[in-house]
């Protein structure tokens, strides 16, 4: 009797052992797919960008660096984006990421500032369908890099839950890392003047 209730009690833990598992691989594949969104949203943005660039380039002749800024900054992101895509969640990949991201961002925030001065760039049809382009895509982007962050913090609270935080520790399931941006302006007080 005792050893079919010892037999009963393994068969259990075992059971249990195997859907800690198997939910555990669930999470990470649901967090790897949300970052496959976020990489298709990201290469459509910097197909974009060239595109964007050669446009103004012809009214910004004086402003070849800015241009080229955002060219080199656009290039660095996309390596990120490649790493981050080989290894979606991975600590360092999603921070190069992210402050690749936010350098792209900055450059182009400066160039668009830079094409306000330019009364004929702001009007020039093909700039502005690729501004809204562009535009469309940094909120997909955005909606896409929620899902994932949702993704990834199911997945760390699964992960951290006792007592399958054991069997993820001995598994090799490590945490995954969000896809946070930081940017000091969006953290700065806004300041308004009406004088």
């Amino acid at each position: 009797m005792i050893g079919w209730i010892v037999l009963g009690v393994l068969v259990l833990v075992v059971v249990m052992v195997v859907a800690a598992y198997n939910r555990l691989i669930e999470l990470r594949n649901r967090y790897k797919n949300a970052f496959s969104q976020i990489d298709v949203q990201l290469k459509r943005r910097y197909d974009l960008i060239p595109n964007l660039v050669e446009t103004a380039k012809g009214y910004l002749k004086h402003e070849r660096q800015t241009l080229e800024a955002v060219i080199v900054a656009r290039n660095q992101a996309s390596t990120a984006a490649q790493r981050a895509a080989a290894a979606p969640g991975e600590p360092s990949a999603m921070r190069d990421l992210a402050g690749a991201e936010v350098a792209l961002g900055g450059a182009l925030g400066r160039m668009f500032a830079l094409a306000e001065a330019y009364p004929d760039l702001k009007s020039n049809t093909t700039m502005n369908q690729l501004s809204e382009e562009l535009a469309s895509t940094e909120n997909k982007v955005a909606f896409a890099r929620q899902a994932y962050n949702d993704a990834v913090m199911a997945y760390n609270t699964g992960r951290e839950v006792f007592p399958v935080s054991i069997l993820a520790g001995a598994t090799g399931f490590t945490e995954a890392r969000l896809f946070e941006l930081e940017r000091a302006v969006e953290r700065e007080v806004v300041k308004v003047s009406f004088a």
